[in-house]
């Protein structure tokens, strides 16, 4: 294990050695290598997948050279799959790579059964009704799956899984866990048993702020019938007795506590977003239930019970001024909590386990101490089928973005990815693809354009004709700078979907090019 941690450091300090394992135990399948594929593909290599699989019908073309670094001159004529396995193969050697040559969209209707085998599915630059059909594949065979595609200086990225949850959501902000607004009693008491007018001036200017916190807390509860303060005027003058409690200027510990005075004031209890995910259907568990909803349903019982309306405590303190033996107390006080939290939800979980006639023990201990840590941080996703959002859009929604300045071009950009593949299913070419045709595609894109949004009960809205006319300048071409960013934002949503790590886009992402901006459309 002591070269891979040294090839994949970075990128363990950021995922973990568990998130590396799944990495690795992953096996990749890559609809069409082209540059956008191509570039997908090997920002997964280089990330140490377990194993690629690239499927492409085609051969190497002259034009091929411009906008694939994966292939070169030797490779013309030769199969494009065969060519882009053996350059990834070459980028890391403990992957295992193969190629099948066949084109993608026969193999979907040929062998829907094929794609069992792997983690998850990367197609690229599918039509439509292939990308339809090889949805519905995946979702019954559980594989993950993610649609990516460039056009020009456009291009989209959709996730696509029935149900996807994560524990280690870790998000950019987040309030620490220190209870200082319900503090439990072994916390109570060992703010008790400190005095913040102690005479000694270096004791004084090393009272962790928790402590002074905990205690001025409790104070102003007992003399406001034990409320916390609320109003802008009650918060004021909290802060003001924090100042108050200062004897020197140089009180960096009373400075942290007039800072985080804020943890007070916020609300008790769990958030609105965990409190969604304790009382979705899922967490009524069966047999057939996920680990995941198993140990959700053990942190509902617990919240309702021991945690006293609370999820279990994350254990962890920041770094504050204080002395040395002040602030291991502390440490020592939350990593107790936490533990004993941990112990009554491990318990919790054996005998739910139990209930549903499944082994106790089946979920690990490091699974649940995992969960217990990131219990108020789990976001659970989850993505309509392609088939209900291609034919079914939320139409407010539609033409909302169509309307919005902000959102209008993105959403314009939408349209016109799928009415190319309406004007490729009509005249087997995609609009500008051919010179000397330039004005009659125009013309044929506007009504395919018309078509589309008619058939999504958009009557009446439009697509601007100058975008129209850029999607038709495109002549379908792959970018390689375009497809080279569609496949970075690929590649970190399977690092997302596998690693069970980040939160992955709901959504559709679509990038515009000619305004360098990304936007996510919630269809």
């Amino acid at each position: 294990m002591a070269e891979p941690k040294t090839k994949y450091d970075r990128q363990l300090r950021i995922w973990g050695e568990q998130g590396q394992t799944a990495l690795e135990k992953a096996s990749i399948c890559l609809l069409n290598c082209g540059p956008t594929g191509s570039e997908t593909l090997k920002n997964l290599v280089l990330g140490g997948v377990g194993s690629i699989t690239v499927i492409d019908g085609s051969k190497v073309e002259l034009g091929d050279l411009g906008n694939n670094f994966m292939v070169d001159e030797s490779c013309v004529g030769q199969s494009k799959a065969k060519c882009v396995c053996t350059f990834l193969q070459e980028l890391n050697d403990a992957v295992k790579a193969k190629f099948i040559e066949e084109y993608p969209e026969a193999l979907v209707d040929s062998n829907p059964s094929f794609f069992s085998q792997f983690t998850l599915v990367v197609a690229t630059q599918l039509a439509e009704d292939s990308m339809v059909k090889l949805d519905k594949i995946c979702r019954e065979a559980n594989v993950l799956l993610i649609f990516a595609r460039s056009y020009g200086l456009t291009g989209f990225v959709r996730n696509s899984v029935k149900e996807h949850a994560v524990i280690e959501s870790k998000p950019d902000h987040f309030l620490d866990d220190l209870r200082l607004n319900n503090p439990w009693p072994e916390l109570k008491r060992f703010a008790e048993s400190i005095d913040l007018k102690v005479a000694d001036p270096v004791a004084h200017k090393h009272t962790p702020y928790v402590v002074i916190l905990v205690k001025m807390a409790e104070e102003w509860a007992k003399a406001h019938g034990g409320a916390l303060p609320s109003t802008r005027d009650e918060k004021k003058e909290f802060k003001e007795l924090l100042k108050a409690g200062m004897v020197a200027i140089d009180e960096d510990n009373y400075r942290e506590a007039i800072e985080a005075s804020f943890k007070v004031f916020a609300p008790r209890g769990i958030s609105s977003d965990l409190l969604q995910i304790i009382h979705d259907s899922c967490s009524e568990v069966d047999s057939n239930s996920s680990d995941f909803w198993v140990m959700v349903a053990a942190l509902k019982e617990f919240i309702v019970n021991e945690g006293g309306g609370e999820a279990p405590l994350e254990g962890s303190i920041p770094d504050m001024t204080s002395s040395t033996e002040l602030y291991v107390n502390l440490q020592k006080i939350y990593l107790a909590k936490a533990e004993a939290d941990f112990l009554v939800i491990q318990q919790r979980v054996k005998s739910i386990l139990k209930r549903i006639g499944r082994d106790p023990d089946s979920i690990s201990k490091t699974m649940i101490k995992s969960f217990c840590k990131n219990a108020r941080k789990l976001k659970v996703c989850r993505y309509r089928l392609i088939e209900d959002e291609f034919s079914n859009p939320a139409v407010p929604e539609v033409q909302k973005y169509l309307t919005d300045e902000e959102y209008s071009v993105a959403m314009g950009f939408y349209i016109l990815l799928r009415a190319v593949d309406r004007f490729s299913a009509n005249y087997n070419s995609f609009p500008g693809q051919f010179e000397g045709e330039m004005d009659e595609d125009i013309s044929r894109l506007k009504t395919a354009v018309v078509g589309l949004l008619n058939d999504l009960g958009c009557n009446g809205s439009t697509v601007t004709e100058d975008l129209i006319n850029e999607m038709c300048r495109f002549g379908a071409s792959e970018l390689h700078a375009v497809a080279a960013f569609i496949g970075g934002i690929a590649s970190q949503e399977v690092i997302k979907l596998i690693t069970k790590q980040f939160v992955p886009m709901v959504g559709t992402f679509i990038f515009n090019g000619i305004d360098q901006k990304s936007q996510l459309l919630a269809l």
